[in-house]
């Protein structure tokens, strides 16, 4: 019985005093992390090649059939505490048979059972490909990390193995930003995320300027971690990425919500920069952090093999497989006995904070024990 769905469907809405896919809400609720969270990644196709994709090196140009839908809606049927899912790629929408027979289904299915829902796309492509989404998806998740056309271009297919010609670009782009605003207007929830790399992190004001033109519900910022294509991009300080968000912070519309996340600050650091931008995070009006969801209250599921992973970057081996084993019983093995999860699976109740996740542990606290802090900034 799926207990936790329940809750969601009588919660408010979506904004600023309720994230469902934030873990600390089942921690809280449980006592411990519970699966409330699955992402499922149905299509390896893209129509980009962006230098930062968190699953670059997975991206294939053809890819067999899926697993049994039922089998997947079976597995998600024996999550007690399911709240959320997320549909990930690739580029989900790359294949119109697979919206139809996949992506529909799912977030109906969702909308049936009180389930909040997300899905990440570029909007690249023609409308039609999204409007039939409208009555039934929660959120729109979208990667807008450029000022210009331009950007796009260069960003957006560095990593293609044939050029791209600029013009055929620039199509996309303006695609990209009339889909967005026409989805807005009819009601869709689109949040763009931008990350803080070394492209973006002096433009941040300027792109969030276009994303709040665009009519987007949420701006999501997150720093970029070396994975997959980003692996070999340069590396910004700590404190090139504080002066990042404490600019967008000074630049911003503070009627947007802006959700922040995976930031590699902790109310555990002694440095006095840290404190102040802390302090600020908690009481600027619309602003939020989210602790990282995957490993703590989310697992991924590839639809082509019915594979388990705890993060969507696969770094770590599958821990399982749908076919087998229940997702509750796959999570509970990484929860409780995997040397990696021991690492960061602490948890600070008074700065709301569960901790590091691996990506931010290894790149700036290596040799650190999170678990033998206690929180300094308050």
């Amino acid at each position: 019985m799926n207990r936790y769905a329940g809750l969601a469907a009588v919660d408010s809405a979506i904004g600023p005093g309720r994230d469902p896919w934030d873990p600390i809400h089942s921690l809280r609720a449980y006592g411990r992390h519970k699966l409330t969270s699955v992402e499922m990644t149905v299509t390896n196709l893209c129509n980009m090649r962006c230098e930062h994709c968190a699953v670059g090196d997975s991206l294939v140009f053809k890819e067999p059939e899926h697993i049994p839908l039922e089998l997947m809606l079976n597995a998600l049927d024996q999550v007690e505490h399911l709240q959320t899912i997320s549909i990930t790629g690739g580029e989900p929408s790359f294949r119109r048979k697979t919206v139809e027979e996949v992506i529909l289904p799912l977030l109906k299915y969702a909308k049936s059972k009180g389930i909040r829902s997300q899905m990440n796309s570029n909007l690249t492509l023609d409308y039609e490909r999204y409007e039939p989404l409208l009555p039934y998806l929660d959120v729109m998740h979208i990667s807008f990390n450029y000022t210009s056309a331009r950007d796009f271009h260069e960003v957006g297919f560095a990593r293609n193995p044939h050029p791209v010609n600029e013009e055929v670009a620039h199509k996309m782009y303006n695609k990209m930003i009339d889909n967005t605003c026409k989805l807005s207007e009819a009601g869709m929830f689109i949040s763009a995320e931008s990350m803080i790399n070394y492209r973006t992190h002096r433009k941040l004001p300027e792109i969030h300027r276009l994303i709040v033109e665009m009519g987007c519900q949420r701006h999501e910022v997150h720093p970029m971690y070396a994975a997959d294509f980003a692996e070999n991009l340069p590396k910004l300080s700590l404190d090139e990425i504080r002066c990042a968000i404490t600019d967008l912070l000074d630049a911003r519309d503070p009627e947007l919500w802006m959700l922040f996340g995976t930031l590699p600050f902790f109310a555990c650091n002694d440095q006095a920069s840290d404190a102040e931008l802390l302090r600020r995070l908690r009481t600027e009006k619309n602003v939020t952090v989210r602790n990282d969801p995957d490993g703590r209250n989310r697992v991924n599921v590839n639809m082509f093999t019915g594979e388990v992973f705890v993060t969507d970057f696969a770094a770590i081996p599958s821990f399982g497989n749908i076919k087998e084993r229940r997702l509750d019983d796959i999570f509970d093995d990484w929860l409780d006995k995997h040397p990696l999860n021991q690492r960061v699976n602490c948890y600070c109740e008074a700065a709301g904070c569960c901790g590091p996740n691996l990506l931010v542990a290894d790149m700036y606290y290596n040799n650190v024990d999170f678990k033998t802090r206690k929180a300094i900034t308050l």
